[in-house]
């Protein structure tokens, strides 16, 4: 049995951890069971903007008559497109294997890794019997989440996609001409934006009152009106009941959950987004000792360690929100601590920034109002339109207009930031200097999960808590904004906040 100072599983944030530790002279391995590279890489957030991009582009022409310029009608090339978005893939994985293949004190074996004890793995190969077991001082898990799916009657003899499949064997030649998609969170919204103006009749079917669920009530009727505006069809609290093949099609039989009344969607294609699960079953854990929260999540603490000391968690399998940046965010910590040196960071949610990229955008960080008012603070928000600024009326935005996105900056006492929320274009360029400002003046030094999709877990800091002395907005208060520009949109929504009165 080899043995290792380290051992990283999963081959997305975890990489940034093994280079650290190969830059210190440490004897590594690596285990991955897919390509490497991670999920964002091969099947999430870089191949699914490769075609985000053309829908926007096609957007942006289609609308660009109303600003005198006349483009015709845009069409897409699913070929090219789809061949950039594969060759970006390949090149990453390229880029990644020629990195690492050949590097001094590294292993990597393409297996799936379960535990045997706290300090042993047990390595199965899909393309043979035999099994491996190698040891580690310390092993970081970082091996993510896969898609969950429903419990819908019929589904799996229908057959149905999910993100994994999309970006793999089931990708298609061209786009459906139907398409139904369960789910209307983030995963769900973009992909209706992208084949829907790519010409697919798309239905989306989702179970709470609302799309994007996680965003502000008025973002997401503002999304759920433009996506009836673009064509497509919004079924929010409708339940999902049953498929079953009709010859070539498929139909989805859906129940709208205020009158029981059921309806049958007849597609081509059914997209199953309805969110993520852990992938902790796979590693039985039970035999490491490495403890797990009701739904399956790993349990870590401000360091990044689980209930065993020199096993770590990052990324989407600790439970504190699937983005890559946080991955990202929580790899470049613990490299920290385990070899930089020094004094040790802890990692801390309180301003965890997202972006949706459908259309129109959608990007936030930080409390929603409701969150804010639940949490006892006081109240502060200001309101301002694209149709309010030169750069969004240059670009067509008027106040009577159905597209009017806007930012809602939500603060609290002493003027601190509280959360910001935008849902118009660039809303994620828009949205990132707050996450600095919220960033800025402070360390902080007891983390909690604030994940608006895991209210339950939201408190008050206690005395010495740290993670609610954010940011303030006196720094662009008190700044020149480029003008015209977009920053103003953001900007100026602070002379909107009426400071006498609390929301």
């Amino acid at each position: 049995m080899k043995r290792y100072d380290l051992i990283v599983i999963g081959s997305g944030a975890g990489l940034m951890v093994l280079e650290a530790a190969l830059a210190k002279g440490q004897t590594c391995a690596l285990v991955e069971r897919d390509e490497l590279g991670g999920t964002c890489l091969n099947r999430g957030c870089i191949p699914s903007k490769m075609l985000v991009y053309p829908a926007d582009l096609m957007r942006e022409a289609a609308e660009a008559g109303r600003i005198g310029v006349q483009l015709g009608t845009p069409a897409v090339d699913w070929g090219i497109v789809s061949e950039r978005m594969w060759q970006q893939i390949r090149t990453f994985n390229q880029g990644i294997r020629d990195s690492f293949a050949s590097l001094p004190g590294l292993d990597i074996y393409h297996a799936t890794a379960s535990f045997q004890d706290s300090h042993t793995l047990r390595l199965d190969y899909a393309d043979r019997a035999a099994q491996d077991l190698i040891a580690g001082e310390r092993i970081v898990i970082a091996t993510g989440a896969r898609p969950w799916i429903p419990p819908i009657e019929g589904l799996e003899t229908t057959g149905y996609l999910t993100t994994d499949s999309f970006f793999g064997a089931q990708y298609p030649a061209a786009p459906w001409k139907r398409l139904v998609i369960v789910g209307g969170g983030a995963i769900g919204a973009e992909f209706a934006h992208i084949f829907a103006t790519f010409g697919t009749e798309v239905t989306l079917v989702e179970m709470k009152p609302h799309l994007i669920p996680a965003e502000e009530t008025e973002i997401s009727a503002f999304v759920e009106r433009q996506f009836a505006h673009h064509g497509i069809r919004v079924l929010t609290g409708y339940k999902t009941i049953a498929a079953k093949a009709d010859g070539d099609a498929k139909v989805l039989v859906v129940e709208e959950l205020s009158t029981g009344k059921q309806h049958a969607i007849a597609t081509d294609a059914i997209f199953i987004a309805s969110g993520v699960r852990s992938n902790s079953d796979l590693l039985h854990c039970e035999n490491a000792g490495v403890a797990l929260d009701a739904r399956g999540w790993i349990t870590t603490n401000a360091r990044l360690e689980t209930s065993q000391p020199h096993i770590y968690a990052i990324g989407d399998i600790n439970g504190q929100y699937q983005f890559r940046h946080k991955a990202n965010y929580e790899a470049t910590i613990l490299s920290h601590n385990l070899y930089a040196g020094g004094d040790m960071r802890s990692a801390c949610y309180h301003s965890v920034p997202w972006a949706i990229f459908t259309w129109p955008q959608v990007a936030h960080v930080g409390l929603t109002e409701a969150q804010a008012k639940q949490l006892g603070l006081r109240v502060w928000v200001g309101k301002n339109y694209y149709s309010e600024v030169v750069a969004g009326i240059a670009m067509g935005y008027t106040q009577a207009g159905e597209d009017n996105g806007f930012v809602k900056v939500i603060a609290g006492e002493d003027k601190r930031i509280l959360g910001v929320h935008i849902v118009g274009p660039q809303a994620a360029v828009l949205v990132q200097p707050f996450v600095y400002l919220m960033n800025a003046g402070y360390a902080c030094e007891t983390p909690y999960c604030m994940n608006p999709q895991d209210t339950h877990a939201l408190h008050l800091p206690q005395e010495g808590e740290a993670c609610w002395r954010t940011g303030s907005l006196r720094p662009i208060m008190d700044s020149m904004v480029i003008h015209p520009s977009l920053n103003e949109l953001t900007a100026w929504a602070l002379d909107h906040i009426d400071w006498d009165h609390e929301a």
